[in-house]
């Protein structure tokens, strides 16, 4: 019974993350509208607090699947959707630790966890753009960043604002969601 109820918690919160992927998408950068932020994040950080970091991860994975299956968008799935998967999976360590493999509710433990989280998000971001995302971009979509924008001005005024906000608001989100719904989360926790 516990792995059967594991499993359904784990497919709820990776449909709820998917939904939540489709009908929450907003720009945060003025003029880098492409770079677009969810609140996809909250169901996995909640399966990693009330399950354990190897379910966190694999809310995130099933969520991504699902996005490719059945919302695919083509080269911008496929390029952005991976860097997403690892860049998430970064703050989730980070917040996890934080938090001390979930056992610490703290706000203090929460935005520890949030800000390492947020920083490795940010530097992870940064290295697979220039190593990654920018070389496919240009050669598989016709948009080549370093001529029309420049690097040092996408890396700078987009990419590194916009993981420093993402970060800290999906920290700030998901904390105060599971602060304030903290009893039924402890008592939920213990039922698994």
């Amino acid at each position: 019974m516990r792995r059967t109820q594991r499993l359904s918690v784990i497919a709820l919160l990776a449909a709820l993350s998917f939904i939540l992927m489709l009908i929450s998408q907003f720009p945060l950068i003025p003029g880098a509208t492409f770079l677009k932020m969810d609140f996809s994040f909250i169901p996995i950080f909640f399966a990693a607090v009330l399950l354990d970091l190897r379910a966190g991860y694999l809310v995130l994975l099933l969520r991504s699947v699902l996005k490719i299956l059945l919302d695919g968008s083509g080269v911008n799935d496929y390029i952005g959707l991976p860097m997403n998967i690892i860049g998430l999976g970064v703050l989730l360590l980070g917040l996890y630790w934080g938090m001390q493999a979930g056992k610490n509710w703290q706000w203090r433990s929460i935005l520890k966890g949030g800000v390492i989280g947020t920083l490795g998000l940010t530097v992870t971001m940064v290295v697979l753009n220039v190593v990654y995302a920018m070389p496919l971009y240009a050669r598989f979509a016709n948009f080549d960043i370093a001529k029309t924008i420049g690097t040092k001005v996408y890396l700078t005024y987009m990419v590194l604002p916009f993981n420093l906000i993402e970060g800290a608001l999906l920290t700030l989100v998901s904390g105060f969601i599971l602060m304030g719904f903290k009893n039924v989360f402890i008592r939920l926790k213990r039922q698994m």
